[in-house]
């Protein structure tokens, strides 16, 4: 057994790096649809969108990449199980309805631990993406 490190303060995720085969489609989600705020430059060939504001004076972020001819090469999928947002619950609903108007049909889950409601819809690239909020 690992004894505990009295030094590590984790305080959150920073960033979830996904490759993307079509980035203007992957913004659109993230940005348009989800309302992520793109905080990144626009020469740059990375993306990077705030998902929260974080702990410790650095943002959540959800960074798109764009998979390079190697990367397209390869077998598709599987890389990522999915990445789960948080919502407000009385948001939870009006984010439904947009991503339904948007062409999606979100999947209802349960979780396993929380009293929460979920759903889940795949981004352009087929990454599952889960929505959670607690259960009032």
């Amino acid at each position: 057994r690992l004894e505990k490190n009295s030094m590590a303060q984790i305080v959150g995720i920073a960033e979830i790096v996904l490759w993307t085969a079509d980035k203007t489609r992957a913004v659109a989600f993230y940005h348009d649809l989800l309302g992520l705020e793109v905080i990144s430059p626009p020469h740059l060939p990375n993306v990077f969108l705030k998902a929260g504001d974080g702990h410790a004076g650095v943002p959540q972020m959800i960074v798109l990449v764009p998979k390079s001819a190697e990367v397209k090469a390869q077998p598709s999928g599987y890389q990522l199980h999915h990445l789960a947002f948080e919502l407000p619950p009385a948001h939870f609903d009006v984010q439904k309805q947009a991503l339904i108007q948007a062409g999606f049909a979100p999947r209802a889950g349960k979780h396993p631990v929380l009293a929460s409601r979920t759903m889940y819809v795949d981004d352009p690239d087929g990454n599952e993406v889960e929505f959670i909020c607690r259960d009032e």
